[in-house]
């Protein structure tokens, strides 16, 4: 299920150095486990699993919302209550299966906030039941405050922090329901015209763009990317969650390094990486894909 563990910062999983776990405080719930989604990524190996961003759980900013939903708020048969902050301007509200993109900030009954300021992507298929409900009823742009129990907050996921008495507050914003990428017709095997190195990295740059000049194994880029598994699943995209990510290059999977320095400012490329160049064959990371993987690849800016 999806707790506020899931709302995890894209950058920090980037990142080597800034990824180390803090531990929270004494009087701190822990955080519930992680499920396999959203995974990694392209963090190198060696960093251990990345916390979320709000892995350590601080006091909520004055004021809180109230604990208590107000008197106009809708209830439903489940126990959820929720109030409509901003009305949205889209028509289309997510069904089944299909992701979202949510801003979340969460509140629980002493007043520790969870959630983070950022874009996150989740599936339906795996969010908590009150976050499913009410996000059902939503369309983009919409964002209601809710109060709900811990049951319907957190699901069964484990780990979730132990509340007594009171409601969760959760305020969501719907802001996108986006379409994922195709699968990559080519993802078992590349073609015939796709270059290899020594290394074992394939790839071919489908998308010419018009920069000159070319990263080094050091320099800060700016790319939106896309990443599958052999068995077609999207894994991870910068794409999805309509913004742009920004790393060092000596500082992501050892594929990424080498691949994105022949690129120039608009190519974009598409990269068959080894696991000995991604996360292993048998990663020791929960969550994190294994073998093969497939990314496309569009180099921003290098700065």
């Amino acid at each position: 299920m999806l707790g506020y563990r899931h709302l995890v910062t894209p950058l920090c999983l980037l990142s080597l150095a800034a990824c180390e776990t803090k531990a929270p405080p004494a009087d701190s719930a822990p955080p519930p486990a992680a499920s396999p989604e959203p995974v990694a990524t392209p963090a190198a190996t060696s960093t251990g699993t990345p916390p979320p961003a709000h892995s350590v759980m601080e006091p909520a900013p004055i004021p809180t919302p109230d604990p208590t939903p107000p008197k106009d708020a809708v209830r439903s048969k489940s126990g959820l209550a929720m109030v409509v902050l901003e009305k949205g301007k889209g028509t289309r509200k997510p069904k089944g299966k299909e992701s979202v993109r949510v801003k979340a900030l969460g509140f629980l009954p002493g007043g520790q906030r969870f959630g983070s300021p950022l874009p996150t992507v989740m599936s339906m298929a795996d969010v908590a039941p009150g976050w499913g409900e009410a996000l059902s009823q939503m369309v983009e742009g919409e964002k209601r405050r809710l109060w709900m129990s811990p049951a319907l907050a957190f699901g069964n996921t484990p780990g979730a922090p132990m509340t007594a008495g009171g409601d969760i507050v959760l305020e969501l914003e719907l802001l996108a329901i986006p379409e994922p990428p195709p699968v990559p017709k080519d993802l078992k095997a590349p073609p015939k015209d796709a270059l290899k190195t020594e290394s074992g990295l394939v790839y071919k740059i489908m998308t010419k763009g018009t920069g000159a000049a070319r990263p080094a194994a050091t320099s800060q880029v700016s790319v939106h990317y896309s990443g599958w598994s052999q068995d077609g699943k999207l894994f991870d995209s910068s794409v999805m969650r309509g913004e742009a990510t920004s790393f060092a290059l000596n500082q992501v999977i050892k594929g990424w390094t080498e691949g994105v320095q022949p690129m120039g400012v608009g190519d974009k490329a598409r990269f068959w990486i080894p696991g000995p160049l991604a996360y292993g064959d048998k990663p020791a990371r929960q969550g994190v894909p294994a073998g093969l993987l497939v990314f496309d690849i569009e180099l921003l800016a290098i700065r």
